[in-house]
């Protein structure tokens, strides 16, 4: 598919097509990766997205607790100071 270079203010860009925005999922931001003489435009993942909604209700049902202690009977945190 060729494209345009157009003038964006005093810089240039590229337009993609609704049907390419869909088609790829694409919303507000992308990735693009610079490799061998290509520009990849790839959707933006977001793998994190919705944890802050599931730790809220994880502290709410009380299911927020360690899974093992943060500090172990043999560490010496005498060396860290």
């Amino acid at each position: 598919m060729e494209l345009p270079v157009i003038k964006i203010g005093n810089s240039k860009g590229i337009r993609l097509h609704k049907t390419l925005l869909e088609k790829y999922n694409i919303k507000d931001s992308v990735d693009i990766i610079l490799e061998k003489n290509q520009i990849v435009i790839k959707p933006l993942d977001k793998p994190r997205k919705g944890w802050e909604k599931a730790f809220r209700k994880m502290a709410e049902n009380e299911e927020d607790r360690l899974l093992f202690d943060d500090v172990f009977e043999d560490e010496n945190l005498e060396k860290w100071k």
